[in-house]
């Protein structure tokens, strides 16, 4: 019989028998080494996946909805996770490929920020370049995301650079694009690319 651990971490991962969680240290290895984090989205991949990689709700479990930028309300951030429409299934086997998304004022970001985005949504690596907890809390007074598992913030409107916090880099960013009505990640994007 396995021997259940209940998680005693401060992000809430799920630990082995070991004490530690493989696929959040898988993740912090990606980010410690200056990776983008999301393997699949390295640029030969996408530029081979002739299907558009439209981003769902990482909450959904069936019915994958592609979002669109009107179904997220602004300064409210959401979890999601790429999905492949050739398969019609989310990248959604590690939370290395977790992205998180935000719709913001267009008029307030800096100018790449602002190319990277569609129809105002700007996209991140969800784990954080600490020690790779979800970042997903958005301050709206302070304009930044934070980390709750040790507080560091990024400032989403100005390439998501680190204004407090342990972590010492900013949050990978993904372009995207409409692909119709629905969001997709630029694959031809310099910011997609592993690093």
């Amino acid at each position: 019989m396995k021997n259940a651990r209940s998680s005693s971490s401060c992000c809430g991962c799920a630990l082995n028998d070991q004490g530690f969680d493989p696929e959040r240290r898988q993740a912090i290895q990606w980010v410690s080494m200056g990776l983008s984090t999301l393997p699949f989205m390295g640029a030969a991949a996408l530029a081979a996946d002739a299907a558009p990689m439209l981003l769902v709700d990482a909450d959904a479990e069936s019915n994958f909805k592609p979002l669109r930028p009107s179904d997220l309300a602004v300064g409210k951030p959401m979890l999601v996770y790429p999905f492949d429409a050739k398969t019609g299934e989310p990248k959604n086997a590690s939370r290395a490929n977790k992205l998180v998304v935000i719709r913001l004022p267009e008029d307030q970001m800096e100018a790449a920020t602002k190319a990277r985005s569609a129809g105002g949504v700007l996209a991140y690596s969800a784990l954080c370049t600490h020690q790779a907890c979800d970042v997903k809390t958005w301050i709206a007074k302070e304009k930044v995301l934070v980390c709750f598992c040790h507080a560091s913030k990024f400032d989403l409107l100005d390439g998501a650079k680190v204004v407090d916090g342990p972590a010492s880099r900013p949050l990978p960013s993904f372009s995207l694009k409409l692909e119709g009505e629905f969001l997709a990640i630029a694959t031809s994007s310099p910011a997609n690319q592993v690093s």
